[in-house]
Order: C-alpha cells, then sequence, then structure tokens
C-alpha cells in the first residue's frame, strides 16, 4: 500500500499535494491506461508538470490499480533521458495523483498537425529515441507492451520519451505466461493476435515497426478495426504465414490452416514516391527486420541501434 485509507491521510496528503502544486489548466492533456493528466505548476519552483490523477475506488480491495503500480515501480527503476520521469507520488483513500515532467506533445497529435508529413531526418531521429528507450527498458528486463503514438512525447525540440507504462511488466526466463489483451491492436504482435500467451520483448519492437511505418507513410500499416481484422491486414502485406516462414506459428491457439492464403506483396507502397526518399533502402531494410513474424528473428532495440539506418541517428 502507498498510504493508509483514513481521513486524517487523506487531509494530510490533500494538503501537501495543494501545497506544492496548483493545476493551472482544467482542460485535460490526455489520458493513460488508468487516468487523466492535466498541466501544473510547482509552488516552490515553478516548474511546470503534468498531473496524472487516477481515481480509487475505497470499497475495492484491491485498492491502487495494479496498472498505477506497475507505472510506479517502473518508472522508479528506470532513470533516462528517453523515459518520462516521475517526480513525486500522492496518495490517498481516493485518489492517486503522480507528478510528471511536461511533454507538451505526443507522436499521434504532433503527426496530425504535420499532416503525417514528418521530414524524413526527424522520422529518424524519433526512431532511433523510441528504440533507444526501449533498449533501456529491456535491459531493465521491462517490456513495455503499449508502444503507440500516443505513448510517445515529444517536445518542441523534438526529444522523445516513452511514457504510459501502465501495462508494463518485468520478464524473465522462462518467460511466464501473460495476458493477450495488451497494445492498441493496430500495433499488437501478430504472435499475441494469435493468442501467445508467452510472449517477449519482441513485441514492443514489433509496435516500433508500426511506428516506424506510420511516421514514414503518414498512416497506420495495419489499421483494422477488430483483432481478426487486424491478423488478415497483417497477412494481406506480409503474407500468410506457415512453417517456412514462422516455425510453430500453426501450434497458436487462433491459428487456423482455413485462413485465406496471401502471398507477400513487399514494400510497393513504402517505396513509392516521397515515402522513399524519407528512409531509403536502408530504412525498409530496418523495418522488414523489426516485423519478422518469427518473434526470435525480429530485430531488438540494442540491434536496432547497430542497423545502418540508426546507426549515425544519436546524438
Amino acid at each position: 500500500m502507498l498510504a493508509e485509507r483514513n481521513d486524517d491521510d487523506f487531509d494530510m496528503l490533500e494538503r501537501r499535494f495543494e501545497q506544492k502544486y496548483e493545476v493551472t489548466e482544467p482542460k485535460v492533456l490526455g489520458e493513460g491506461t488508468y487516468g487523466k493528466v492535466y498541466k501544473a505548476v510547482s509552488r516552490i519552483s515553478n516548474q511546470v508538470v503534468a498531473i496524472k490523477r487516477i481515481k480509487l475506488n475505497p470499497d475495492d480491495d484491491e485498492g491502487v490499480p495494479s496498472t498505477a503500480l506497475r507505472e510506479v515501480a517502473v518508472l522508479k527503476e528506470l532513470d533516462s533521458e528517453y523515459v518520462v520521469k516521475l517526480f513525486e507520488v500522492f496518495c490517498s483513500p481516493s485518489k492517486l495523483v503522480l507528478v510528471f515532467e511536461l511533454m507538451e506533445n505526443d507522436l499521434r497529435k504532433y503527426m496530425k498537425q504535420v499532416g503525417g508529413k514528418i521530414p524524413s531526418h526527424h522520422v529518424k531521429s524519433l526512431c532511433w529515441q523510441m528504440v533507444k528507450g526501449l533498449e533501456i527498458c529491456h535491459a531493465n528486463r521491462i517490456i513495455h507492451r503499449d508502444i503507440k503514438p500516443q505513448n510517445l512525447l515529444i517536445d518542441a525540440n523534438h526529444r522523445l520519451k516513452l511514457a504510459d507504462f501502465g501495462l508494463a511488466r518485468a520478464f524473465m526466463v522462462p518467460i511466464p505466461k501473460y495476458t493477450h489483451e495488451v497494445v492498441t491492436v493496430w500495433y499488437r504482435a501478430p504472435e499475441i493476435l494469435l493468442g501467445s500467451g508467452a510472449y517477449s520483448i519482441a513485441v514492443d519492437m514489433w509496435a516500433v515497426g508500426c511506428v516506424f511505418a506510420e511516421m514514414a507513410t503518414g498512416g497506420p500499416l495495419f489499421q483494422g478495426d477488430s483483432e481478426i481484422d487486424t491478423i488478415f491486414k497483417i497477412f494481406q502485406k506480409l503474407g500468410t504465414p506457415n512453417e517456412m516462414t514462422w516455425p510453430g506459428v500453426q501450434d497458436l491457439p487462433n491459428f487456423k490452416p482455413s485462413f485465406p492464403q496471401w502471398r507477400h506483396k513487399g514494400w510497393a507502397n513504402i517505396r513509392q514516391g516521397k515515402t522513399q526518399e524519407k528512409v531509403g533502402e536502408c530504412g525498409i531494410d530496418l523495418l522488414e527486420k523489426f516485423l519478422a513474424y518469427a518473434p526470435k528473428q525480429r530485430l531488438s532495440a540494442r540491434k536496432g541501434l547497430q542497423h545502418p539506418y540508426l546507426a549515425d541517428a544519436g546524438p
């Protein structure tokens, strides 16, 4: 527990929070896994911060939502310029308040602001920062599990930080079975969509490939409206997998031999016009390695940073 549940603690924590911070805008900046985010300012340093408010149910035996506890635990463990910083935590019987550094924008909003036309050097830099953040997570044995543009915060200088660790999990060897209800469906790895419970850091790298492609093309790569629709969108672009292209795929719970058989269409849509100029053949090669069907063949974050496309993109 982060705090005892009694009125004295509630009053004390409310006073502590209000003494230190003032919410400056009632408008919601965004919504994370388990709460709304507002802008506030420190009464002590005048630093502008982001406040995530999470309502708690006093009658719930579980108390603080597990997603919130995960986020607090992960962010306390990770200290990196590529991961959003958690400054402080306040907890009462009815509310949990997390105080973060403020990042004014996220990748989804940014792509909308520029009409999906991100300059090529920014595509490369943002991709590098995303992969670098995940390299740090994975080195600390943490799977993010919810990489998507909304969870990639950026500032006016195009610095990117990973955020919203509400679904993150520590992993170990052997890898335990996890729930498959993770990640917005457009960025969900095929092994999760096909029912695998024993997934790995490779699910994050699939999502990286999806986000990278979206930055390059201006639109989501696998824009399905359900799990099965997303699976078929993947198959239509990459070909329906089999034991040759993905050993063990036929053993996954949701795989059906009756699935339509599509052939790999290559990356014609990414090679067209300005998109080709944006990432080049080197970038397309990296994308293919992030989107390998077999999780064990998917490029890791560490190796991704060594790929020729990203090798010169760091600071």
